[in-house]
C-alpha cells in the first residue's frame, strides 16, 4: 500500500506540490514545540495542573462570557457573508451554522475547510447551492483575516512596546507603521466599498461590500478579537501588560498561528504569546493561563456542539430524546438532517482527542494530585490502568481514521474503547474527571450510529502523508509532556523494572513504549503489506447484474455500462455499481454510481481507496449535482464540463411562435413518408446487418475508428441490451438511434445517432422529435439529449483557468469538434441545461485528467480530431 495520496501519481513536481503545504505545517509543529519546550523547561507540570484548578470562579466566569459573546460575535460574519451574497436564510439557521462552523473549524484548523464543509450541509438543506457555500466560506476567510489585521495593527500602534519582545525597532517607527499601515486598509476599504470599485494585483480581484455590510464586518471583527483577548487576558498571571497592549500580543499570536497552517495554531501561538510577555511575568502561570484558554475557548465549545450534535440525530430519530427535548420543528428537519453528512468527521476528530488524551493520562500519571493506594493490589491496579490507557488510547487513534471514512464497525469499537478507557483512568489513578468525560463521550456517540454505513475494513485506505504527520505531531508532543513532566526523575535501567504502587515514571515509560510500538507496528503493517490488485476479475454474470441494478434504477446513463468497453465494480450487495476505464495512472469512473444511495456512497468510497492503495488517481467524469456532498466529504475538486440536454416530456409541445419553423418541417418530413418505429431487443440479425452498414457509411465522413468510454459503440452485444428508434421512409431505414433506459421507465437518453450520408438533413430532428411524441405516450418525463461539452462555462474573468480556456475552445476549436454546432442543434429543442463536472481528487491537474479521457473517448491520440 502506498503512503503517498497519489494526487498525480506521474507527475513528481505534483507529488511535492501535494506534500510540501503538509510537511512545512508539520516542521512549524515541530519547531514550535521545541520552541515551548525550551521556555517551559523550568517549570513544574503539576503546579502548572495546579493552578488551573484553583482559579477563581469569578475569573472562569468572565472566561466563559467572553467566550460566549466571542461565538455571538462569530455568527455575525455569517450573517453578514449572507448579505453580501444577496442569500436570506432564518436566523436560527445562520446561528447553528455559523456555531457549529466555527465551534469544529476552530478546534481541526484551516476553518475555511473544516468549517466551509459544516455550513455546506446545513446551508445547502436551507436552499444554498455548494458554490453559494464556497463564496460565503471564502468571503468569511477574508474578513476574518481584515478585521484581525486591523485591530492588531490599531492596538500596535497605541501600545507600540506590545511586542517589544518580538520587533527589534523603535517605538516610534513601529507606531508609525502600524497605524500608517490601518489607515491604508481602512482609507482603501472605505473607497473601494463606496465607489463600487475593484482593484486588480496581479491577476487578482479585491472588491469590497456595500458600505453598510462593511461597517456590520467591521464591528463583527472588533467584538469578536476583543473577546477572545479578554477570555485570555483575564486567565493570565499578574505582571500582563494592560489589556489595550495585550490585545496586540493577541492579534500577532493568532496571525502567525493561522499562517502556519498548523490545526488550530497549537504551539505556534503559545510561543509567539509567552516571548512576547515580559520578563517578570512566572512562565509556569502563563503555561496555566494557556492551557485553560485552549480548554475554554477550543474544546468547550467543541464538545457544546458535538453535543448538540449528538441530541439533535436522537432527536431525528425519535424515541427517549424526542420525548425529553421536544421534536424538531418541520422547517428546521432538513438543516438538522443536513448535519449527518459532517457526524463521521466530527466523530472522527472528538475520538482522536480523546485517544491523545489517554495516552498523555498514561504517560503522566503522576499529574493526578490523589494520592496513590499503596501496596500489592494499588500497584497491579496502577500498572494495568496505565497500560490500559495506551491501548485504549491507540485503539482511539486509529479508529477515528476509520470514522471518518464511515465505517460501521469503527463506531462500535470506538464506544467500547471509550467505555474501556472510563476504567482504565478510574484503576489508573481514580481520575474520576476524565472518567466522566470519557463516559459522557461515549453516550454521545451512540446516536451517530445511522451515519457509519459502510461495511469496510478498519485499516484499507485513509493513510496518508497527512495523517502521518498528524500522529507524527500527537507523539513528539507527548514526548515533550513526558519529559516535562518527569525530567526530575534521574533515568536508570532499573527504572523499567520498577512495579511499584508510587513508581509514576516507570510506569509511563513502559506505557509509552506500548503506545509508540503499537502505533508504529500498525503504520509498518500498513505500508510493507499486500496491495490487493484493483483490477476486477472477469464476471460472467457482470451484465445481468447490471441489467437488474438498472431495472430498479432507471437511470440512463448506466446503460453505458453495457458497451464492453469498460469494467464494472460492485458493492458487496451487488444492487449497485461503477463503471470505469484505465488508462496509464488514471481510473476514470463515467457518470454517478448507479444504486440505492448508502450503497452508491459506500462504493464510491472503496473505489476511491482502492485506487490510492495502488498509486492511483481516481476520477470521476460526467457527475451531475446529485452527489455534491459526497465530493466534499472526500475532498474532491469539482471542474465544470459542459452541460447535459434534457428535454421536459411532459412539458414540451411545438406549439407557439419560437416553433413555427420546426413545426413545418417535421409536418413536411411526414407528408413524405417518414416514419418512426421503436424495436425492442433482442435485435434480428438482418436488421443489425443493415444498420452496420449505415454505421459504416456514416463513420467514413467521420476521421477516426469509433469512439467509447462515454459513447456507445456499433456493437451487437450492446445494441441488444437497447430498443432502437428507427427513421423509415416507404420502408427504408435511413437512419436508426439506440435508447438509454428500461422499456416501462420514466427518464430516457439517447447514444448513437447515425443516418445514411444520402439521408436529407432533417432525419436526425425528425427522429428527435418523434421520439418525444412516442416516450410521452409511454408515460415517460424526461429525454437527455447527452452532454454538450465545454458548453455553459463560466465566461468573468475571475473564472478558473479551465474554465477560460474551454470557453477558448469551445469559440475556436471547430477543427476538433464542433462543440458550439451540437449545442446550438440541441437548443432547437429548448431543452433544460443541467451542469455536468469531472471530479478530480486533491493534486490533479484537470488538464491531464480530462486529456487521458479524452484519448479514452477517441481511442487514442490520432483520432482525437474530426472532419470539418
Amino acid at each position: 500500500m502506498t503512503l503517498f495520496d497519489p494526487g498525480q501519481p506521474l507527475s513528481s513536481p505534483a507529488r511535492v506540490k501535494v506534500l510540501w503545504p503538509i510537511a512545512l505545517g508539520l516542521a512549524l509543529f515541530l519547531m514550535g514545540l521545541w520552541a515551548l519546550h525550551h521556555l517551559l523547561a523550568h517549570i513544574d507540570v503539576r503546579q502548572v495542573i495546579a493552578q488551573i484548578k484553583t482559579t477563581p470562579w469569578p475569573t472562569l466566569a468572565t472566561a466563559l462570557g467572553a467566550t460566549a459573546i466571542g461565538y455571538m460575535a462569530l455568527v455575525g460574519y455569517d450573517f453578514w457573508a449572507l448579505k453580501y451574497l444577496g442569500k436570506s436564510l432564518p436566523l436560527r439557521t445562520v446561528a447553528l451554522g455559523g456555531f457549529l462552523g466555527y465551534a469544529f473549524g476552530n478546534t481541526v484548523g484551516i476553518s475555511v475547510i473544516s468549517g466551509g464543509a459544516v455550513r455546506y450541509r446545513i446551508y445547502s438543506a436551507a436552499g444554498l447551492n455548494a458554490f453559494d457555500v464556497a463564496a460565503l466560506s471564502s468571503y468569511i476567510a477574508v474578513a476574518m483575516g481584515m478585521g484581525l489585521t486591523l485591530v492588531g495593527l490599531m492596538a500596535l500602534a497605541v501600545h507600540p512596546a506590545a511586542l517589544a519582545g518580538l520587533i527589534n525597532a523603535p517605538d516610534i517607527w513601529i507606531r508609525l507603521g502600524a497605524g500608517g499601515a490601518a489607515a491604508v486598509i481602512l482609507i482603501g476599504a472605505g473607497w473601494l466599498s463606496f465607489s463600487g470599485r475593484a482593484l486588480r494585483i496581479r491577476g487578482y480581484e479585491i472588491a469590497m461590500p456595500a458600505p453598510r455590510i462593511l461597517a456590520g464586518q467591521l464591528v463583527v471583527a472588533l467584538f469578536d478579537s476583543t473577546m477572545a483577548a479578554i477570555a485570555l487576558w483575564v486567565l493570565m498571571p499578574a505582571g500582563t501588560p494592560p489589556f489595550a497592549s495585550f490585545l496586540a500580543i493577541y492579534a500577532a499570536a493568532t496571525m502567525v498561528g493561522v499562517l502556519s497552517h498548523v490545526p488550530g495554531g497549537v504551539g505556534v501561538f503559545e510561543t509567539v504569546v509567552i516571548a512576547a510577555l515580559p520578563a517578570d511575568v512566572p512562565l509556569g502561570d502563563a503555561a496555566a493561563a494557556l492551557l485553560a484558554f485552549r480548554l475554554i475557548y477550543f474544546l468547550l465549545p467543541f464538545a457544546v456542539a458535538f453535543v448538540v450534535v449528538s441530541l439533535n440525530e436522537a432527536r431525528l430519530a425519535g424515541g427517549w430524546a424526542a420525548r425529553l427535548f421536544g421534536e424538531i420543528s418541520e422547517p428546521m428537519r432538513p438543516v438538522i438532517g443536513g448535519i449527518e453528512g459532517v457526524v463521521p468527521r466530527i466523530a472522527g476528530v472528538a475520538v482522536l482527542g480523546l485517544g491523545f488524551w489517554l495516552i498523555i493520562v498514561a504517560l503522566m500519571p503522576a499529574l493526578s494530585l490523589r494520592s496513590q493506594e499503596p501496596g500489592l493490589v494499588g500497584a497491579i491496579l496502577a500498572e494495568g490502568g496505565t497500560l490500559a490507557c495506551a491501548l485504549a488510547g491507540v485503539l482511539l487513534i486509529v479508529l477515528s481514521n476509520a470514522l471518518v471514512r464511515r465505517v460501521r464497525l469503527a463506531h462500535g469499537l470506538a464506544v467500547t474503547a471509550l467505555i474501556v478507557g472510563v476504567f482504565a483512568v478510574l484503576a489508573d489513578d481514580h481520575d474520576i474527571d476524565s472518567a466522566v468525560v470519557l463516559a459522557l463521550a461515549a453516550l454521545a456517540l451512540l446516536p451517530f450510529r445511522r451515519a457509519f454505513h459502510r461495511k469496510a475494513a478498519l485499516t484499507d485506505g485513509g493513510v496518508g502523508p497527512l495523517w502521518i504527520a498528524l500522529i507524527a505531531g500527537m507523539l513528539a508532543t507527548a514526548a515533550v509532556f513526558f519529559f516535562l513532566a518527569h525530567e526530575a526523575t534521574p533515568y536508570t535501567n532499573a527504572l523499567w523494572l520498577d512495579f511499584t504502587a508510587r513508581s509514576a515514571t516507570p510506569r509511563a515509560l513502559r506505557a509509552g513504549l506500548l503506545a509508540s510500538a503499537l502505533l508504529l507496528g500498525i503504520f509498518l503493517w500498513l505500508a510493507l503489506r499486500p496491495a490487493r490488485r484493483f483490477e476486477i476479475s472477469s464476471d460472467p454474470e457482470q451484465d445481468a447484474t447490471v441489467a437488474a441494478i438498472l431495472a430498479a434504477q432507471d437511470v440512463p446513463q448506466g446503460w453505458f455500462a453495457l458497451t464492453g468497453d469498460k469494467q464494472v465494480v460492485f458493492s458487496p450487495e451487488r444492487d449497485a455499481f461503477l463503471m470505469y476505464a484505465r488508462r496509464h495512472g488514471i481510473c476514470a469512473v463515467l457518470g454517478d454510481p448507479v444504486g440505492p444511495p448508502d450503497a452508491a456512497r459506500s462504493l464510491v468510497w472503496d473505489f476511491h481507496e482502492r485506487a490510492r492503495s495502488e498509486g492511483l488517481t481516481p476520477v470521476f467524469y460526467e457527475v451531475s449535482t446529485q452527489n455534491l456532498p459526497l465530493w466534499i466529504e472526500m475532498g474532491y475538486a469539482l471542474h465544470k464540463i459542459g452541460e447535459e440536454a434534457v428535454i421536459d416530456l411532459t412539458a414540451f409541445s411545438l406549439g407557439g411562435s419560437k416553433f413555427k419553423t420546426m413545426r413545418a418541417e417535421q409536418n413536411r418530413a411526414l407528408r413524405e413518408g417518414y416514419t418512426l418505429e421503436i424495436v425492442g431487443p433482442p435485435h434480428a440479425p438482418e436488421l443489425l446487418d443493415t444498420l452496420r452498414a449505415i454505421s459504416e457509411s456514416w463513420l467514413a465522413g467521420q476521421k477516426g475508428r469509433e469512439k467509447g468510454f462515454s459513447i456507445g459503440r456499433f456493437e451487437p452485444g450492446y445494441l441488444n441490451q437497447c430498443e432502437i428508434a428507427l427513421i423509415r421512409r416507404e420502408g427504408e431505414i435511413l437512419g436508426f438511434a439506440n435508447l438509454l433506459g428500461r422499456p416501462d421507465g420514466l427518464h430516457f437518453g439517447i447514444d448513437l445517432m447515425r443516418y445514411r450520408p444520402d439521408a436529407a438533413d432533417g432525419v436526425m430532428q425528425f427522429l428527435f422529435l418523434s421520439l418525444i411524441e412516442a416516450l410521452r405516450e409511454r408515460s415517460a418525463t424526461e429525454l437527455s439529449l447527452g452532454l454538450a461539452p465545454l458548453a455553459g462555462l463560466p465566461e468573468r474573468a475571475s473564472a478558473r483557468l479551465t474554465s477560460r480556456l474551454g470557453n477558448m475552445i469551445y469559440r475556436h476549436g471547430g477543427s476538433f469538434y464542433n462543440f458550439e454546432g451540437l449545442r446550438r442543434f440541441k437548443q432547437k429543442f429548448r431543452p433544460d441545461w443541467r451542469p455536468r463536472y469531472v471530479a478530480l481528487p486533491p493534486g490533479t491537474s484537470p488538464y491531464l485528467a480530462l486529456t487521458e479521457i479524452a484519448l479514452l473517448i477517441s481511442g487514442g491520440a490520432r483520432n482525437l480530431l474530426t472532419k470539418d
